[in-house]
């Protein structure tokens, strides 16, 4: 143990005799883990931004969407729905994992008020929506069964659409006009914010489905339907109550293509999560390179002062060290630098993550299983890249050793 730490005197003492030159070895690995732990940082904040993203879209819910249809033998999509709204009265009465169902007729216009006019998406819906979406009403109220059924000109507006056409003013019970039909201002809903996509879920106006279809597009049929799985673990036995309950309603054979399309928050969720999982993993990975080049450097500062320090091996060598003693002190001195590199690192990274959240106003998500293996790997590139200049001191010849100038 004394000898130990006798090694570890001389090992640190080399360090600080050669400060400049220790520092600028340990710098490649600080801005090395510091890059590692900023990248990880953004790309988890990222990941959890889009993951927040898909949750404000609603809980538990699945789209059912029309699909191709097959005509004289060929797969194509003819431009009309195949979902009808018998298909969502049969969905909601006979599948038991379903909580809410609701028709869907999509649109977009001007709405006016005034000499004012803001081009935005119309979405005609059901009285469930608000529970598929998970979507409260900020101020007013939302429509019911009765405007639904009487085709009622109510609707509800948007966050965006609320402040661009009205802006402080109060919107409920105001009127509005799309495609020249009066509209009665009912409600506003709470503020969403960005989809996904990019796009501003608060740019859209909520109407009945039943005034959409007959109104805006003179259609009979709805564009798709939401529905609501009863509960989270549910979604998967919803989606397959819902598919079976269709292929039978449309009269689809076993070996039959189905006529359309059923997608889930969870799918949409898990290829997310890839993405972003992918994408932090490649900026993990091009900032470890700057690790690498750290490790390169150690490696090439180790080799310089192996050259540097002949001499002083070989008389240490004379006087009795082992060539393990002499390969433990140059390990040590590479591990003291890469280990500090690494603290160093460490703190650099975080205080860069957090900077870029403050400037930027990015999503950082600082994970402390990133932050020990970034340290961790320093530590490894420390011994990996400073053994070979260690064994290298350790198999020099005395004697040659005490003969270099």
């Amino acid at each position: 143990m004394l000898k130990f730490l006798t090694i570890l005197k001389v090992g640190l003492k080399a360090i600080v005799r050669n400060k400049l030159r220790s520092t600028l070895t340990a710098l490649g690995i600080i801005i090395g883990v510091a890059c590692v732990i900023a990248m990880i940082a953004v790309g988890g904040g990222a990941q959890a931004a889009v993951q927040q993203q898909i949750s404000s879209l609603g809980t538990n819910f699945l789209m059912i969407f029309p699909g191709a249809a097959t005509q004289s033998g060929a797969r194509l999509f003819t431009g009309q729905s195949t979902i009808t709204e018998d298909d969502v009265v049969a969905v909601r009465n006979e599948s038991p994992s379903v909580a809410y169902v609701s028709p869907m007729a999509r649109s977009s216009a001007q709405v006016v008020v005034g000499n004012l006019n803001w081009g935005t998406s119309i979405q005609g819906v059901g009285v469930d929506w608000p529970f598929i979406r998970s979507w409260n009403v900020d101020r007013g109220g939302f429509f019911g069964d009765s405007e639904v059924r009487s085709a009622a000109k109510v609707c509800v507006l948007g966050a965006t659409v609320a402040r661009s056409l009205f802006g402080d003013e109060n919107p409920v019970s105001q009127t509005v006009r799309i495609k020249n039909f009066p509209f009665k201002v009912i409600g506003v809903l709470e503020s969403k914010g960005g989809s996904t996509m990019g796009q501003d879920q608060d740019d859209t106006v909520v109407a009945p489905y039943s005034t959409v279809m007959k109104l805006l597009k003179r259609t009979t049929k709805i564009d798709m339907f939401m529905a609501s799985a009863v509960s989270r673990d549910a979604v998967g036995e919803a989606q397959a109550e819902i598919e079976a309950l269709l292929r039978q309603r449309h009269r689809l054979g076993p070996g039959q293509d189905a006529d359309f399309q059923i997608r889930s928050q969870q799918e949409i969720a898990q290829t997310a999560d890839q993405t972003s999982r992918q994408m932090s993993a490649l900026l993990a990975a091009i900032a470890s390179i700057s690790l690498l080049v750290g490790g390169i450097g150690i490696m090439n500062i180790m080799l310089v002062s192996v050259t540097e320090r002949t001499r002083e091996i070989g008389i240490r060598m004379a006087i009795g060290a082992k060539g393990r003693d002499i390969l433990t002190q140059f390990l040590i001195e590479a591990l003291t630098l890469s280990v500090a590199g690494g603290a160093l690192g460490v703190a650099l990274g975080i205080a860069t993550s957090r900077f870029l959240a403050w400037k930027q106003q990015w999503p950082i998500v600082l994970a402390p299983a990133a932050i020990l293996l970034a340290f961790g790997f320093s530590a490894a590139i420390g011994i990996f890249f400073g053994f070979y200049p260690a064994r290298k001191a350790s198999r020099l010849d005395p004697i040659d050793a005490l003969r270099y100038e």
